[in-house]
């Protein structure tokens, strides 16, 4: 990877103990939404099936939603990973424009199969729902933009504009009345759809 590519990041560093009740409690919410769904998944039931007390789990998350918070987060450590070292055209080693394409259907992708998690992601004391902060998203965007010939093209505009697309809020807002009768033809729309869009900003 070059050096002008994006640094997503690494997580800041723990306390072996802290990092051992963060384990633990991610592996015990999974297990509980898998056995249950996410309406069973809360901090009281959460401190009980783990064995650790409530004040660590409030600690840690602070909300039920925080919970959810930290689950798509941990996810999206994986997304991430697949972005920054995995296999071309999503990874490096791919023209631009193939991998801008390749990232936008990856990140469909992504929240479409953790829709449940980033619905009850959203804490309720927020007036508008504005799911997962994507700086870092706008960021890779903007890079491979840069590596693009788009001529006088504001680069900065286009990549908060293309970002939009993919932002969370929306495809929730459509999960939650198609997707969830309908996931893989709405997968389908909302990826083509995006290839589409690319495929227009970036006509020579």
């Amino acid at each position: 990877m070059n050096a002008s590519d994006v640094s997503w990041g690494a997580p800041r560093a723990e306390r072996a103990d802290a990092a051992r009740n963060r384990r633990l409690l991610l592996a015990t919410a999974r297990e509980m939404l898998a056995e249950s769904g996410p309406d069973r998944l809360t901090m009281d039931a959460l401190a009980e099936r783990s064995g650790l007390g409530k004040g660590t789990v409030f600690r840690r998350f602070g909300t039920r939603a925080g919970i959810f918070q930290a689950l798509l987060d941990d996810s999206e450590r994986g997304f991430q990973e697949q972005v920054l070292s995995g296999p071309p055209p999503l990874g490096p080693d791919a023209p631009p424009r193939e991998r801008l394409i390749a990232y936008g259907q990856a990140r469909i992708r992504f929240l479409l199969e953790h829709r449940e998690i980033a619905r009850h992601s959203i804490d309720g004391r927020q007036n508008v729902p504005t799911g997962t902060q994507t700086p870092l998203s706008r960021a890779h965007i903007r890079m491979l933009l840069g590596r693009i010939p788009l001529g006088a093209a504001d680069l900065d505009l286009l990549a908060m504009q293309l970002t939009a697309a993919l932002d969370a809020p929306l495809l929730l807002y459509v999960s939650a009345s198609a997707l969830d009768a309908a996931a893989d033809r709405a997968e389908r729309r909302l990826t083509s759809g995006w290839r589409d869009l690319v495929d227009r900003v970036c006509r020579p």
